[in-house]
């Protein structure tokens, strides 16, 4: 049963005051939690709280509803941003589950770590707290067995890890500066945005903001070696923020200067070329996800999301500027594994949109969970 639109008394936060019994840091072990998880899927979101970085679970019902599971603490400390309001990390990617799901990677921009889960349902297993290789870890990526993390502190790094045995090994010398102008912590607009892999697996891509307003790729050698140095190409719009990828392999990216989407193609040498750029006429698009051929926008300061298509060619279109409303300080997004569902944050007003995608790409409010930290950031769902 579809469950309107409207706040739920059982929402998260209130459950955390008092769920000192319910909510648990992790089981006693891996064997014990599968033995309880529900079949199905689950949601995580990162409270990003200082001191005590926590991810919260929800199981996710067929219908795209979810219900409270519990609390798991990371073992390590969240941290804002400089002047951000809605969104601590000022990023996209900074809760992922990895290794075909079978874990969950939060990061910890307090303690300059990321922490790692195993994940059973909606039952986290902490089993490692590891090194972030930088300062103000915001962002991870995946590609097989390797993993990338993306500091936003200072100048601004990445770093690569191996997946071995199911825990992170960081690979030696394989740490690169993106040469930011920034402080520790660091400015909401002038950090780094999101790190990704290419689909093949041939690069490494990193956004930069307003620091220089570029796309820094490193080209992914034998054994994952990254390449000494970046391939820089500039943003066609100021403030390149985040992005993912259309079936054809070609970057497409949200630049928040102007509220635009940009598809680029990616050059054997790791330079992107611009095939089209498009306005949706809000404020701070820095947000994006996408299924079902279509491309959803995050717009911070308009409260909405926006909806986009591609041409064959790969030219971005505006396809409906505010197919959805949210609230106040609508930060990440995640979409379903099926493609059916898109879940919004709104760090703003502690809430998360749940909306059904429909064939033509409309969204359909499904429900609106309350009571969440504010702010707070990192979404991920299974």
């Amino acid at each position: 049963m579809k469950l309107p639109r409207i706040a739920r008394s059982f929402g998260a936060g209130a459950l955390i005051l008092v769920t000192g019994l319910l909510a648990t840091n992790s089981f006693a072990g891996a064997t014990s939690a599968k033995d309880q998880a529900p079949s199905g899927h689950a949601l995580f979101v990162e409270t990003d709280q200082a001191g005590s970085n926590s991810v919260i679970s929800y199981t996710r019902g067929t219908d795209g509803t979810v219900s409270y599971v519990a609390t798991y603490p990371t073992g390590g400390a969240g941290a804002a941003a400089a002047g951000s309001a809605a969104d601590p990390l000022a990023s996209q990617g900074g809760l992922a589950l990895v290794d075909n799901g079978a874990e969950l990677i939060a990061t910890n921009p307090g303690s300059n770590t990321v922490s790692v889960f195993d994940v059973f349902g909606p039952y986290l297993h902490l089993v490692q707290q590891i090194p972030s290789g930088g300062s103000f870890p915001v962002s991870i990526t995946s590609h097989n067995s390797l993993v990338a993390v993306l500091n936003s502190g200072g100048t601004g790094s990445v770093s690569e890890y191996r997946w071995q045995r199911g825990r992170l090994v960081a690979l030696s010398n394989e740490t690169r500066s993106l040469g930011l102008v920034n402080t520790t912590p660091p400015n909401f607009l002038a950090g780094v945005g999101q790190v990704g892999y290419s689909p093949n697996g041939q690069f490494l891509i990193a956004t930069t903001k307003s620091s220089t307003s570029s796309y820094e790729v490193f080209s992914i050698g034998f054994g994952g070696n990254l390449s000494s140095s970046a391939t820089v190409s500039a943003a066609a719009n100021a403030v390149p923020f985040s992005f993912t990828f259309d079936a054809q392999g070609r970057l497409v990216a949200t630049e928040a200067s102007n509220s635009s989407v940009s598809t680029y193609s990616i050059g054997p040498n790791g330079s992107l070329k611009l095939v089209g750029t498009v306005s949706d006429g809000q404020t701070a698009l820095c947000w994006i996800a996408s299924s079902k051929g279509y491309f959803f926008g995050s717009n911070a300061g308009s409260g909405d999301v926006s909806s986009f298509g591609e041409s064959a060619g790969g030219v971005p279109t505006l396809v409906n500027a505010r197919a959805a409303i949210t609230h106040p300080g609508t930060t990440d997004s995640t979409v379903s594994p099926d493609g059916a569902f898109l879940y919004v944050e709104s760090g703003g007003s502690g809430a998360l949109d749940a909306f059904a995608i429909n064939a033509n790409g409309t969204l359909t409010p499904i429900e609106t969970i309350w009571n969440l930290p504010l702010p707070y950031e990192g979404i991920a769902v299974s």
